[in-house]
């Protein structure tokens, strides 16, 4: 957490000489180009927004000028929507990969790609581990001996963002999130926290999909 302080910077030190954490590989040359890609395509989403957002209430002048900027930022993201298609279609192990996420109801090609670039470890690390670089693992919040809310944070929101945006899908078309969702609603939880759980248990059900090498299929999802 950018720790700055010398002493900090020492108590990080002597942690790593004593538990000699695993030294993680950095991403291939391939990969780090597919998360550019991936990243400025979430940007050109940003900016689509933000300009439709602005054409609200704006003289007629105005909203020209961004109805032609929206069509610009449509053929860029179209196009590379086209590029990462065609560079996780060319090469086997993400060829394989992607087919895997995508047999999976509600994952699209943006999620697809977006665990490609962002999320490589998937498959390879523990449920709670892979929760835990997502932001999906919940933090306590507690001092003294005050007990706070249990809540989320940090994590690679990329990621997290696609996620949330899948299982949103997921809720309405894929039978397993869908009967996880509507029995935690029966149960009176806050839908926000339904969703979050059904977050946690579709990527759990990525995971064990990539580990097994096995597409999506109801034994699947139950034993994840």
């Amino acid at each position: 957490m950018a720790k700055t302080d010398r002493i900090d910077a020492q108590v990080l030190a002597h942690f790593a000489e004593a538990v000699r954490p695993e030294v993680r590989p950095l991403p291939d040359v391939a990969t780090q180009e597919l998360a550019v890609l991936v990243a400025r395509r979430r940007q050109l989403m940003e900016m689509r927004v933000a300009e439709q957002n602005r054409s609200r209430g704006t003289p007629a002048r105005i909203r020209a000028q961004i109805r032609e900027h929206v069509e610009w930022l449509n053929r860029q993201i179209n196009e590379l929507d086209h590029e990462i298609g065609q560079r996780v279609r060319s090469s086997p192990a993400w060829r394989e990969r992607d087919d895997l996420y995508r047999s999976t109801p509600g994952v699209g090609p943006v999620l697809s790609a977006t665990l490609l670039a962002d999320l490589p470890e998937l498959g390879s690390v523990s449920h709670k581990q892979i929760a835990a670089l997502v932001g999906l693992a919940p933090f306590n919040q507690d001092s003294g001996k005050k007990r706070g809310q249990r809540v989320i944070w940090g994590g690679r929101a990329s990621v997290r963002a696609a996620l949330y945006m899948a299982t949103l899908v997921a809720t309405r078309r894929n039978p397993v999130i869908r009967t996880f969702y509507q029995r935690l609603l029966a149960m009176h939880k806050p839908k926000k926290l339904a969703l979050t759980a059904c977050m946690h248990k579709l990527l759990t059900i990525l995971s064990a999909m990539v580990r097994h090498h096995t597409s999506w299929s109801a034994p699947v999802s139950a034993s994840a």
